[in-house]
């Protein structure tokens, strides 16, 4: 089933690549065809996991499995509502780099932990996908955003102009992405607060629940990440940073959340590694 998922996906980045190479409309269909179906199948994956553990997949490789879940599904919802197919080749190549990242690292998956039995962490666990999706997007349209950017700075209308949004556009849907991400990762961090402090006085034996504080690299890099984004909205409306400025900071938040997703994950040890 993996494999099938890995090469759905490989489908779909290939057809939405030569969509936006060609502008051919039955390529983009069909792009859109191969990512609905890769969708459904990963959905069917992540359900039966979820059957499997009793749980939500939530950590290690699932949890990156998940994310290409969330981020795919995401970028779906976005293309059908506004029938723009440009950011296709660079969302499909993140989904299927990580998805491929998946396949290829061992599957780090722990015993089923009581700990993570809770409404609560499902809560948790389910805004910060949905939070770093919306971050992918707004990272995404940052990058495409400097690249229609340039091409219009150097009076060269060609290749990124006929095939991208307008800069107008590029930034509202930046500016939307963003503030989606910010609400949905300000409920995510206040939920993983309650969940923690309440499973601490239930599992008071639990090392990785006493760990927790400002000193875990893991909840480190998801305050500054907080910050880097409640900086990005409060700088459009107060310092008037729109346009470039909000893509260059967008795009980079979304690095520092795959370093925290990623990076801090899978290299450091951190009191997340249930």
């Amino acid at each position: 089933m993996n494999f099938l998922l890995l090469a759905l996906y490989a489908g779909a980045a290939i057809t939405y690549g030569l969509h936006f190479a060609r502008r051919e409309p039955s390529a983009g269909r069909t792009a859109t065809t191969l990512l609905m179906v890769a969708v459904l199948v990963h959905t069917f994956v992540i359900a039966t996991q979820t059957m499997e553990a009793g749980q939500f997949p939530s950590t290690n490789t699932a949890a990156v499995s998940a994310f290409v879940w969330v981020l795919a599904l995401s970028y779906l919802y976005v293309e059908v509502t506004t029938n723009e197919r440009a950011m296709g080749v660079f969302i499909l190549a993140i989904v299927f780099g990580l998805q491929l990242m998946t396949a290829l690292l061992p599957d780090m998956e722990t015993s089923h932990n009581q700990v993570l039995h809770s409404a609560w962490f499902g809560v948790h666990v389910a805004s910060l996908l949905f939070a770093y999706a919306s971050f992918g997007l707004a990272g995404v349209l940052g990058l495409i955003y400097v690249l229609q950017f340039k091409e219009i700075k150097k009076k060269q209308l060609g290749y990124f102009y006929t095939r991208l949004p307008s800069l107008q556009t590029l930034d509202a849907m930046n500016s939307r992405a963003v503030a989606i991400g910010w609400t949905l990762l300000t409920i995510g961090v206040v939920v993983g607060v309650v969940w923690a402090g309440q499973a601490r006085e239930e599992f008071v034996d639990n090392k990785n629940l006493a760990a927790m504080s400002l000193g875990d690299p893991k909840v480190f890099i998801s305050v500054v990440t907080w910050a880097v984004y409640s900086f990005a909205l409060l700088s459009r409306r107060m310092m008037g940073w729109t346009g470039r400025r909000a893509a260059l900071l967008s795009a980079s938040g979304f690095g520092i959340v795959l370093l925290n997703f990623l990076a801090v994950s899978y290299l450091l040890k951190t009191s997340h590694s249930f």
